[in-house]
């Protein structure tokens, strides 16, 4: 590991300007705001995050869950994935969310990780985290060695003949189905970014994964309610019962009236190399009857534009196996 420099602070402008010195935010960064350290300590061990500072942010007064006047929810940048998983509301309104949280990692984990964090998480591909290969999104311009070599766990959708990397979170997938907003305070004041508009796809610059600035700081994530009488879960498909990231997930939302489906919000994980939301999915469920025939068509639907490589052309399969069934759980809950 190389040697830093840690200093703590109590309050988010100073963390700010702190972090403001950065050219960027992305990969590279000489300051790296921390906080459970849960990945960030992993890829400096590993010489992947090489940075000069680290600004500790613990006792940033970002560590509440609180509901809103229009029945939403605020959840800070600092709450603890088993505290949000855990909490009554986000259990009895945004059960997809609590399902996604509690699939993720082991409870030690969960105790120490955050929302901001996990908004930020980094690919676990081997080759990203392994310096002796070539890797676009570690050292841009060096290769993408995933792309002759063990991609199995790869992407599918979003990929870009410079990165194949999947993204690994599974409360990210609910998020996006949930259409949260992330709250950002930044040297140039706050700014509210949906999560479909907060995530890059690779294309020719992988190793810009996010719109964050130099100095950016997610403060909140907020989430509107889900329409009356909605449903939703998460279904994660792995190659182990615990501990182990996705082959294949699903979040999804619907609204059943009369008989049909009237409102529907689909995600998938493990797929994309973001956290993929899919409103060609949605577009095919709308308005139709809950029936397996349906649901396989917007799984279809859902991974047309998919590009296997040599090891993962399996993922494309399962995966629209994995929604159908999230589909089925969620129209007969």
């Amino acid at each position: 590991m190389k040697q830093f420099t840690y200093t703590k602070t109590s309050e988010i402008n100073s963390a700010v300007q702190e972090g403001s010195a950065n050219k960027t935010a992305q990969q590279g960064a000489e300051i790296r705001f921390i906080a459970g350290g849960t990945t960030m300590l992993d890829l400096m061990k590993l010489m992947v995050e090489t940075p000069n500072k680290l600004i500790d942010i613990n006792h940033l007064p970002l560590d509440k869950i609180e509901t809103t006047s229009g029945g939403g929810v605020k959840v800070g940048a600092m709450v603890r994935n088993s505290d949000l998983a855990h909490h009554p509301y986000i259990k009895s309104h945004y059960q997809v969310l609590s399902e996604a949280l509690l699939s993720g990692a082991s409870p030690q984990l969960r105790n120490m990780a955050t929302t901001g964090g996990n908004l930020l998480q980094r690919t676990r591909c081997v080759y990203f985290r392994d310096t002796e290969f070539a890797c676009n999104k570690r050292e841009p311009g060096s290769g993408c060695a995933a792309i002759d070599g063990d991609n199995r766990m790869m992407a599918v959708l979003g990929t870009s003949d410079k990165c194949i990397a999947s993204n690994p979170s599974d409360m990210n997938v609910a998020l996006m189905a949930l259409e949260a907003t992330i709250h950002i305070t930044g040297k140039d004041g706050d700014r509210e970014i949906p999560i479909s508009q907060f995530y890059t796809l690779p294309g020719n610059s992988p190793d810009v994964e996010n719109v964050l600035k130099p100095g950016d700081l997610i403060t909140h994530v907020s989430i509107q309610p889900m329409p009356p009488g909605s449903n939703s879960t998460y279904l994660k498909l792995r190659d182990r019962a615990s501990y182990e990231f996705a082959l294949a997930s699903a979040a999804v939302i619907t609204q059943v009236k009369d008989g049909k489906i009237a409102h529907a919000r689909v995600a998938l994980g493990a797929v994309g190399t973001i956290p993929w939301r899919s409103p060609e999915a949605e577009s095919v469920l709308v308005g139709t009857a809950p029936t397996a025939e349906n649901f396989r068509k917007a799984a279809d639907a859902a991974l047309k534009d998919a590009k296997p490589q040599t090891h993962n052309k399996f993922k494309i399969e399962l995966s629209k196996r994995c929604l159908t069934h999230a589909l089925k759980l969620v129209t007969t809950a």
